[in-house]
């Protein structure tokens, strides 16, 4: 059985401050959690018996066999599934971004948890390693965005850090900054590096003013067919989706001439 004292600690890591405080996130679900082990120390794991049977030898710092009524009063969920787990927060350096030899996120205040959640796994699917956000971009380790991410933060890493300085850094030693802009060229028409720095803005208010003046391009995806009344934008998860994989697309283009 979970205790009471373990079930409020885990009720408390729902909320960001807590989470800073004990350098700890919650996450659940059978496959998240076999992904998540492989990247990240585990503090405590409970789980049921059949969910155990299938993982061998569990790398746990305290493991507890649960029943169904344990887990489900332990879940930040609705629907609990076999399994949740406590993993330490990692301890991540944005010096190994290196936007000169890779393609690497840039998410500018970006606050729906499961958009962010979203892009996290997209980035896994199209190879981005690494995001870089501003600080007051959706918390990584929320966990709503822990459970969208489907287990792609055991590929990904996410950044916080001041935007402008970053990318100021970056630019000065010739490294293309691009944008997505309502008001953009069309991204099917433009040139595309396979390194560099995307720069994906707000959902309401897109990318801000002062990070703007620092890009190079700005891109724009275009509707279909051209002139057709649409709706004004897209969801920025989508409109992510898109981007990164036109990037890939022209990257394999290149690799096949």
């Amino acid at each position: 059985m979970i205790s009471k004292n373990k079930i409020k600690y885990i009720h408390a890591l729902e909320a960001k401050k807590r989470r800073l405080e004990a350098g700890v996130f919650v996450a659940e679900g059978n496959k998240l959690v076999a992904d998540m082990l492989s990247a990240y120390r585990c503090q405590f794991l409970a789980a049921k018996p059949c969910w155990m049977a299938t993982q061998g030898d569990i790398p746990a710092e305290e493991l507890q066999v649960a029943d169904e009524e344990d887990i489900r009063r332990a879940s930040l969920l609705k629907n609990p599934q076999d399994v949740l787990a406590v993993f330490y927060l990692p301890a991540w350096d944005v010096e190994e971004v290196r936007p000169d030899q890779e393609l690497v996120l840039v998410l500018d205040g970006i606050q729906d948890p499961g958009n962010l959640g979203t892009i996290i796994r997209l980035a896994d699917w199209f190879g981005i390693e690494h995001i870089v956000c501003s600080s007051d971009t959706a918390d990584a380790f929320n966990p709503k965005v822990v459970q969208a991410t489907m287990g792609a933060l055991a590929h990904v890493k996410v950044f916080y850090t001041e935007l402008e300085s970053f990318l100021k850094e970056w630019k000065t030693q010739g490294v293309p900054l691009y944008g997505t802009f309502l008001d953009g060229e069309n991204l099917y028409e433009k040139t595309l590096t396979r390194n560099g720095l995307l720069v994906m803005g707000n959902e309401g208010n897109g990318v801000r003013p002062d990070v703007e003046a620092l890009l190079d391009e700005r891109l724009y995806i275009p509707p279909f067919p051209p002139g057709r009344a649409t709706t004004e934008s897209l969801n920025v998860a989508i409109a992510t989706s898109i981007v990164c994989a036109e990037f890939r697309r022209r990257e394999g283009l290149k690799r096949e001439v």
